[in-house]
């Protein structure tokens, strides 16, 4: 039986938003912040970083650690995004 994925939460719709936020401030094209989080050893194709984005896929913890490296934040700031 084919598993059905899992409903994005509150906290995943939050983050999706804090990493395009926390991108486009840092002016970085979505092909740039995913060769940068490729390079901090979480290989992540433009696609994925726009479905996370998009809030089509969900982004685990290694996706989050990696990104926030790549943005040079906490992953906690992109878990408590204030508008």
């Amino acid at each position: 039986m084919p598993r059905r994925p899992a409903e994005m939460g509150p906290a995943g719709e939050r983050t999706a938003r804090a990493i395009e936020r926390a991108r486009t401030a840092r002016g970085l094209a979505q092909r740039q912040l995913a060769a940068r989080v490729t390079v901090f050893g979480r290989p992540m194709t433009v696609t994925m970083l726009s479905r996370i984005e998009r809030r089509r896929r969900r982004c685990d913890v290694d996706d989050l650690v990696a990104i926030a490296a790549a943005l040079d934040v906490c992953p906690l700031d992109l878990l408590h995004e204030t508008p």
